[in-house]
């Protein structure tokens, strides 16, 4: 058993270069092998997103808190809330993020593949990101 406190697992800023606005990440689990399992707490300020990305394996997020909006590439803009669930399938590309005026935390569940958890591309432009959401 390996038991880590809130205290040590302290929250560090999100990288500019696939992100944009405040994201703070926090480790729940990193990959130790046998395991490939990669899972963080995210939280986004309001407008805050990620850029456009893959996950080799595919990925869960779990919205905890707030509004979060999604959109895989060619589709729609969604908008999800706590306890709402999205599964990217491996290669999709996609990003996720804040509403424009909620701030929002969700649980980011993927596996690495030969020690890579995500491919990142291009920023989500701001016409993107403003789409109005569809149900």
């Amino acid at each position: 058993m390996k038991i880590e406190t809130l205290r040590e697992r302290a929250a560090r800023r999100a990288p500019e270069d696939y992100f944009v606005g405040e994201v703070w990440m926090q480790t729940v689990a990193a990959p130790e092998a046998p395991s490939r399992l990669s899972a963080l707490t995210v939280s986004f300020a309001p407008g805050a997103r990620t850029a456009w990305h893959t996950h080799p394996a595919g990925q869960t997020l779990l919205i905890l808190s707030g509004r979060c909006r999604v959109q895989s590439r060619g589709g729609p803009v969604r908008e999800l809330g706590p306890g709402d669930v999205v599964r990217f399938a491996p290669g999709e590309e996609h990003w996720h993020g804040a509403a424009p005026d909620q701030p929002m935390t969700h649980l980011a569940m993927q596996e690495a593949v030969d020690g890579v958890t995500a491919h990142w591309l291009e920023q989500v432009s701001q016409d993107d990101y403003l789409r109005p959401p569809q149900d």
